[in-house]
C-alpha cells in the first residue's frame, strides 16, 4: 500500500500506464493510518480549551509542526458546543487562502474530547504585537499597519465569497474579528483564524437576534443591537483593528461591557489625524467609512476595502511586503531567525572526536 500511494504520488495519472496500473489505481480506494500527535508546549489556555505547538509524526522520521486545538472533556459532551465545533471544522478545511490559518484534521480522542489540527504559525497575534509596542513606548509604522489590515481583508475577501462543493453560497460572516484572531509569522505573514463563531450557511449553529455573537469593543453596530448580519458586519471590526493599530488603543473599549457596546452604537467618530498626525486624508477617508454605522454607507465588500489599502499603499511605487514586515518582527520581538521548532537543535560537537 505504501508503495502504491508513493507511486500515486509522483506520476502522472493523465498518461496511459496500462491495464495493471490502472487497475493497482483502481484498488487504493482508501488509506488508513494512525497519526501521532506529540504536544510540545501550550499556546493558549482558556475555559473551554487549551491550544497547543504540536509535532505530527509519520513514517520515515516524519516530523511537522502543527497547532492541536483540544476542546475541554465537559464541553465536547455538550450537543450545540459539539455541533458548531465540528462546523467550524468542515468550514475551514475548505478555506485554503494564504491569509487564513489552514486546518487539516478533525479528530476525538478515547475519552471523546474532540480536537482540531490546525497550521502552526510561528510568530504572535496582533494584540501581542500591539502589547510590544506600548511596552516599548513605540508607534507602528502607517504603512505597515495598513499593510497587516490589508492582508486581512484580503482573506475576508475570499472567506465571504466562498461556495460549496455544489455551488451553494456560503455567506460567511466570521463575526469576532479582532487582534487575538490576527496572526503574524516572523516570515512576514498574516492570517486569520478562529472561525468558532461565523455564521456560515448550513454549517454552523446560530441564534442571531438572541444573542450577541463576538467581543463588545469589535462588534459592528449590527451586531451590538441583535441586528441580522451579513459579510458587511466584518468590516466596522476590520476599521477597529487599523485604527487601533494606529493609535495602541481600541476607541470604543470601555471597562463595562455594556458601555463598550454603546460606544459602537453611538459615541462620536473621531477624526483620526487629530490623534495621530501621520495618519493623512486619503487614509483618514478609508478609515471613516469602515466604520460608517449605516451598512449601507460602509464598503459594501471585503475586496472593496482590500482595493483601497492596496491603492493607498503602492500607487506611489514602493511598498511594504511581507519580507518587510517578517524583518520588522523578527526585529521587534528580537528573533534571529525564524524558528522552525520541527527541527530538532544540533547536538553538541563531540568534545573528543
Amino acid at each position: 500500500m505504501q508503495q502504491i500511494s508513493r507511486r500515486i504520488g509522483n506520476d502522472s495519472l493523465a498518461r496511459p500506464q496500462g491495464r495493471d496500473w490502472n487497475r493497482r489505481v483502481a484498488a487504493v480506494k482508501q488509506l488508513l493510518n494512525e497519526i501521532t500527535y506529540e504536544m510540545v508546549r501550550t499556546i493558549a489556555e482558556g475555559g473551554m480549551g487549551i491550544v497547543y505547538e504540536a509535532n505530527q509524526l509519520g513514517a520515515g522520521q516524519f516530523r511537522k509542526t502543527v497547532a492541536v486545538k483540544l476542546i475541554r472533556e465537559e464541553y465536547s459532551a455538550i450537543p450545540e458546543f459539539q455541533k458548531n465545533f465540528i462546523g467550524e471544522a468542515r468550514l475551514v478545511a475548505d478555506l485554503i487562502h494564504t491569509n487564513i490559518v489552514q486546518t487539516y484534521h478533525l479528530g476525538t480522542t478515547d475519552v471523546g474530547q474532540y480536537f482540531m489540527v490546525m497550521e502552526y504559525v510561528g510568530g504572535h497575534n496582533v494584540e501581542q504585537f500591539l502589547e510590544k509596542h506600548r511596552q516599548l513606548g513605540r508607534q507602528v509604522p502607517v504603512d505597515l499597519a495598513v499593510f497587516i489590515v490589508s492582508r486581512v481583508a484580503r482573506g475576508l475577501a475570499y472567506a465571504h465569497q466562498k461556495r460549496d462543493r455544489v455551488g451553494n453560497h456560503l455567506n460567511i460572516v466570521h463575526r469576532d474579528i479582532g487582534p487575538k484572531n490576527i496572526m503574524m509569522g516572523y516570515e512576514g505573514d498574516v492570517k486569520l483564524t478562529d472561525f468558532g463563531i461565523a455564521k456560515a450557511f448550513n454549517l454552523m449553529y446560530n441564534e442571531e437576534g438572541k444573542v450577541i455573537a463576538g467581543k463588545d469593543e469589535y462588534l459592528s453596530p449590527e451586531q451590538a443591537s441583535y441586528a441580522v448580519t451579513d459579510a458587511r458586519a466584518d468590516l466596522f471590526p476590520l476599521g477597529i483593528v487599523l485604527t487601533e493599530i494606529l493609535l495602541l488603543k481600541n476607541i470604543f473599549r470601555s471597562p463595562d461591557r455594556t458601555q463598550s457596546r454603546r460606544n459602537i452604537l453611538s459615541m462620536p467618530i473621531p477624526r483620526f489625524s487629530s490623534l495621530r498626525p501621520e495618519i493623512d486624508e486619503r487614509l483618514e477617508a478609508i478609515i471613516q467609512k469602515c466604520l460608517k454605522r449605516d451598512r449601507d454607507a460602509r464598503y459594501q465588500s471585503a475586496a472593496d476595502v482590500l482595493h483601497e489599502l492596496e491603492v493607498y499603499l503602492y500607487s506611489g511605487g514602493y511598498g511594504p511586503t511581507n519580507e518587510k514586515l517578517g524583518a520588522y518582527m523578527r526585529a521587534l520581538f528580537e528573533v534571529k531567525e525564524p524558528r522552525n521548532p520541527a527541527i530538532p537543535p544540533p547536538p553538541p560537537p563531540d568534545p573528543n572526536p
